[in-house]
């Protein structure tokens, strides 16, 4: 298990995570965790406690055989990463919205810079170049549908300035301070008056219906798991099964480590 976070040091956590890559019964599960963090990161670097980076692997590790739609929600809620990527409180007692996981959450952990064919090659326009997937405008908007959330506490309420850091939970609204204008990222639109979940279960749902989310993550498991140098057609099988099967982890994993490229030893 997981060290208690009310007594894990940081030590305590790399212990757990080597450890159990090192002695654990779960070894596919454990590449997979593994797999995991190097596509959707966090540092001990920033989150240098215990507390604070557990609850990070306890996600990548109960999601792992999961959906992947399904760990981009918990994780846009999950209080560790809202301290890493600034969106714990972003928007709240009238500070701006913080434009940094709103960016991340598209660039490294869903669609990547560039518009993707189902194979990982990129998209070209007519002049040769790679088209991007998305612009300045569209972070700022996501981070607006994304404003509102804070740490949750003991008896997970809050007022209207937010809470302090708190990480055995995940973040909770606060009263009044999500932005409930209109947004529009990626070509399709939240609409206005929505509450902080509506706009937050929205804005997942856009961005995990890119035709990107595929190729790009399929990739990315890949290389973790199998090869560095995937081909084409590898990618392509593999992305194929993520989109037929709505990012079914156990789907997607069956088709990487079964798949004739990876079986040719």
């Amino acid at each position: 298990p997981w060290p208690a976070l009310a007594t894990a040091s940081r030590s305590n956590a790399i212990d757990a995570f080597f450890g159990n890559a090192y002695k654990g019964q779960d070894q596919l599960r454990q590449r997979v965790i593994y797999a995991l963090s190097e596509i959707i990161v966090e540092s001990t670097n920033k989150n240098t406690n215990g507390d604070e980076i557990v609850p990070w692997l306890q996600l990548l590790s109960r999601n792992a055989f999961g959906n992947y739609k399904t760990l981009l929600k918990e994780l846009s809620l999950d209080a560790s990463m809202g301290k890493y990527l600034d969106s714990a409180n972003s928007g709240v007692g009238g500070v701006a919205p913080n434009e940094n996981y709103p960016r991340e959450v598209m660039q490294l952990f869903s669609i990547g810079l560039y518009q993707l064919n189902m194979d990982g090659s990129q998209m070209l326009d007519a002049n040769g170049n790679p088209i991007p997937t998305y612009t300045q405008t569209d972070i700022q908007q996501l981070s607006r549908a994304l404003t509102g959330w804070t740490y949750s506490n003991a008896t997970a309420t809050t007022n209207s300035g937010g809470n302090w850091n708190y990480y055995p939970g995940p973040m909770i609204p606060v009263p009044g301070a999500h932005n409930t204008s209109a947004k529009t990222f990626l070509g399709q639109t939240l609409p206005a008056g929505q509450t902080a979940q509506q706009d937050l279960d929205g804005a997942i749902n856009i961005i995990f219906n890119h035709p990107n989310v595929a190729p790009f993550i399929s990739l990315r498991l890949i290389r973790a798991l199998i090869t560095s140098n995937p081909s084409a057609a590898y990618v392509s099988r593999v992305a194929t099964v993520f989109k037929n099967t709505n990012g079914d982890m156990k789907s997607v994993i069956t088709a990487i480590i079964m798949d004739q490229e990876a079986r040719n030893d």
